[in-house]
């Protein structure tokens, strides 16, 4: 099959997965997320983590992964270089904050925000001649900016630069109610959420906003006019309480939508589970209002391949399997000794796929390449 596109981890969160989910998402930021990414300063501690969530990125299928890192320079940069390591198309962003009070050694002042983005992205550009990292245009670029802790000129320094360079933005939009209004109280002049990465030249068709289940009509009108892509994290938005997001309501707006685990709100890094709790999430939704159209397993599993794809505007190169595109494919053995999936005769490929994708597991997935590159099973040095 064709490889999976995840298009929010916060790599930096993996050492708590499957714990910590006890909390609303701004407390939940500040009791876990902020005291934990704090220590990615240490190298050695950095280094730990980052193999162990490529690792297990990379074994759980997706071929493509956008990864959130911190706002330590060296230690994103080691994020990229693991990735590299492992044979991952990744796409690593440098987070930038600015603003951060219940945290205060975890930010940076302005000047040290631009200061180390301009020095991540020309250790970058340097390894352009001899690592696949930058093979891809250096769409592995990315800017990472949360509107409540980035001061408006900060989100304004990091619009020029993304848009001067043509780099890819990752951030998060409208997860929980209590995020939206402070948003508003922060950035009192602008219309909506929405309305702050927009009057900071933050949504382009290189943006990817993870979440966005609170996102208004008129917002996701913006989101389509601006090629902007939200990524979806169904994991994430029950297990922290933030809410469900319809996804048909998106997709009927034709606003480009992929899926995300957002580990460490999510508790699974595997693509298999977002697109599970996408169709839970659709589901509950439906129960809720018996109009509302749910979505089938065709549908999420196009989003969790092309629909990434296009998200990344990496269509033209990964997604599916049209001649010409790079090969990004999982081999897939649904009868894998003691594994999870059971066949009965008379079973056809539609069936035996649905059946992976409800019931199979990482035991499934045998080999995976990267542009034509076996990275799995992953070697043991």
């Amino acid at each position: 099959m064709p490889g999976m596109v995840d298009t929010h981890i916060h790599a930096s969160q993996y050492s708590y997965t499957g714990t910590a989910l006890d909390l609303p998402l701004l407390e939940w930021l500040n009791t876990y997320t902020f005291p934990v990414e704090a220590k990615y300063k240490d190298l050695e501690f950095a280094n730990n983590v980052y193999t162990k969530v490529v690792r297990r990125t990379v074994k759980n299928g997706p071929t493509t992964a956008c990864y959130f890192a911190t706002i330590h320079t060296d230690a994103s940069l080691l994020l990229g270089e693991l990735a590299d390591k492992f044979g991952q198309r990744a796409l690593v962003g440098k987070v930038c904050m600015d603003s951060n009070s219940a945290v205060p050694q975890y930010k940076e002042s302005p000047s040290e925000c631009k200061e180390e983005t301009d020095h991540f992205i020309k250790e970058l550009l340097k390894k352009e001649v001899n690592n696949r990292l930058c093979k891809y245009e250096n769409k592995n670029i990315l800017s990472d900016c949360f509107a409540p802790s980035c001061s408006s000129s900060l989100l304004s320094e990091l619009g020029e630069i993304a848009n001067k360079n043509k780099f890819h933005i990752q951030s998060r939009i409208s997860e929980n109610e209590e995020e939206v209004e402070l948003v508003k109280t922060l950035f009192p002049s602008c219309k909506s959420y929405t309305d702050v990465y927009l009057m900071h030249n933050l949504l382009t068709d290189r943006t990817v906003m993870a979440h966005g289940c609170h996102l208004t009509d008129e917002e996701l009108e913006i989101f389509r006019e601006t090629g902007s892509a939200i990524s979806h994290c169904p994991n994430s938005n029950i297990s922290v309480c933030s809410g469900m997001l319809n996804v048909r309501n998106v997709l009927n707006h034709r606003v480009k939508l992929c899926l995300g685990t957002d580990v460490a709100g999510g508790y699974s890094p595997s693509m298999l589970d977002a697109m599970r709790r996408t169709l839970d999430t659709s589901k509950t939704l439906t129960i809720q209002d018996p109009q509302h159209k749910t979505l089938s397993f065709e549908e999420v599993f196009r989003l969790a391949t092309l629909g990434g794809s296009e998200a990344l505007s990496l269509d033209d190169q990964i997604g599916n399997f049209v001649v010409g595109k790079d090969f990004d494919a999982l081999r897939v053995n649904v009868c894998v000794p003691d594994g999870p999936i059971d066949l009965f005769p008379g079973e056809g490929p539609k069936v035996i796929l649905e059946k992976f994708l409800n019931l199979g597991d990482d035991r499934n997935i045998t080999e995976v390449y990267v542009a034509g590159r076996r990275v799995v099973p992953v070697p043991d040095t």
